[in-house]
């Protein structure tokens, strides 16, 4: 919070004063500026370096890159044209506008190292192993969780997540190849059981009412 708090005087009220045009956005240590140019966009990075060392603070060398928001509009081309942000990453993206026509935008989704976190999370559950409980007690426990995933990561182009909450299903299915005999090696079927399950139930999971659900297509789950 005292972090926070310094931040708030030392960058946010510093570059509204002196620089009352340019849009920022900050969550603690992280912020991102809007620059109408690249020349600009040197003016303010140079005047933020500056600031921080006035503050016994310095920029990290890694993370701080001028980035080029490219789609339509803007043929140009730079050496960064992605950043992250609070598990999003920024690029130029395939969309389509409300007429119906496909555009290229400068679109967040969520990010890759905030998907193999979601992963490595998913595979600690051990839902394949957990032949005691019932789909439904399954349901309860990632319900929460998955929901808050869809709620954040889902507000942007939601189908970069569809592929993270197929590997729900696929540990559900070795679920129901350990709990049930007529599924056990045969993973095709269980496929199947789980997508008639779906189709009864779609409101069961939470990436299920999303529209996220097994078709009863065989795949691996790591």
């Amino acid at each position: 919070m005292l972090a926070n708090l310094f931040l708030h005087y030392a960058f946010d009220k510093w570059l509204t004063r002196e620089f009352p045009t340019v849009e920022f956005e900050r969550y603690a240590d992280d912020a991102v500026v809007h620059c109408a140019t690249e020349t600009q966009a040197r003016q303010v990075l140079d005047a933020i370096a500056r600031r921080m060392a006035q503050v016994g603070l310095e920029l990290h060398p890694d993370k701080t890159r001028i980035v080029y928001c490219k789609q339509d509009g803007r043929p140009g081309s730079h050496e960064h044209e992605r950043f992250n942000f609070l598990g999003y990453t920024f690029r130029p993206r395939l969309a389509k506008n409300r007429f119906g026509r496909f555009f290229v935008g400068f679109l967040p989704a969520i990010s890759d190292d905030a998907a193999k976190a979601k992963r490595q999370e998913i595979r600690n559950w051990k839902l394949h192993r957990r032949s005691d409980k019932t789909l439904k007690d399954l349901a309860r426990e990632v319900n929460p969780i998955v929901q808050g995933w869809i709620n954040y990561y889902g507000r942007f182009y939601k189908s970069m997540l569809a592929p993270l909450l197929r590997r729900i299903d696929e540990y559900l299915v070795r679920w129901a190849m350990r709990k049930y005999k007529r599924l056990r090696r045969r993973r095709t079927r269980a496929w199947g059981w789980l997508a008639s399950v779906a189709g009864r139930e779609p409101n069961l999971f939470a990436h299920w009412r999303m529209g996220v659900r097994p078709t009863g297509w065989a795949v691996g789950a790591g």
